[in-house]
């Protein structure tokens, strides 16, 4: 299986301390890759990073929302010999308000920590990538980048943009031998859905509305996180891959 194999590369993993970017991170460290984990809490960044408890993976903590951070960062990995050969931008937020009432800080920061990171960090890395010809940029998005739902009409946005944006890398880049491409989640059991999961009404729906009839396990998206970071999708450039139980295949 050398088409799915990492062994050789480095990923940054950005928003890696918990959740989905833990979950993946350790995927790739699994497939052979070595992992910078990424966040701004540093304490809780290296919990993680013992939590690994193996040889490979590394931590590197910025804030991704800061331009200027994301560049002095990536640059100084590169400069100690850490070439970033996958990025995954991971990192992300949520905020829950009827659209009339949203709050414009709320949508400031929404649109800062679920888009602008991407644009930064992609950035800063790309610029490395691109001298060596290769590199692969996986973004995560979400259902959301194709449906809606009430109270999350700026989130909606963001995902939609994240889609976009993915598309407008590969157009630019894959003429230097890199692979943009994006997974879009389903409903899946993370601290970022806390919330949602705790309330039995809105379980009770999405097990009828997701054709799968529950919630996603982390673990489920770390195929396509290793195929999409592989030489297995060397000619997979601008896509977004819906890993959703089947809910935005249905009505």
């Amino acid at each position: 299986m050398d088409l799915f194999s990492l062994e050789g590369k480095t990923a940054l993993v950005t928003g890696s301390s918990q959740g989905i970017g833990y979950a993946l991170a350790r995927g790739l460290a699994a497939a052979g890759a070595k992992v910078v984990l990424n966040g701004r809490d540093t304490q809780k960044l290296q919990q993680a990073v013992e939590q690994f408890g193996q040889e490979g993976v590394s931590s590197a903590s910025f804030d991704v929302t800061d331009h200027h951070a994301v560049r002095e960062a990536v640059d100084a990995l590169e400069a100690r010999g850490v070439s970033i050969d996958i990025l995954i931008n991971n990192a992300g937020m949520q905020h829950r308000s009827p659209l009339e009432d949203f709050d414009p800080a709320a949508f400031e920061q929404l649109l800062q920590t679920n888009i602008a990171s991407v644009f930064h960090v992609s950035q800063a890395v790309a610029q490395h990538m691109i001298k060596r010809k290769a590199g692969k940029i996986i973004n995560i998005a979400s259902v959301q980048t194709k449906l809606a739902r009430p109270g999350i009409a700026p989130y909606t946005a963001t995902k939609g943009a994240v889609g976009n944006l993915t598309k407008g890398m590969a157009t630019d880049w894959a003429q230097y031998g890199m692979q943009c491409n994006a997974i879009a989640p389903g409903y899946f059991d993370t601290p970022l859905n806390a919330a949602l999961v705790a309330d039995p009404e809105f379980s009770a729906w999405l097990e009828k509305r997701t054709p799968a009839g529950r919630w996603g396990d982390v673990q489920e998206l770390v195929g396509a996180a290793i195929f999409l970071s592989s030489a297995a999708s060397s000619f997979v450039n601008g896509h977004t891959l819906y890993v959703d139980g089947g809910i935005t295949a249905s009505l």
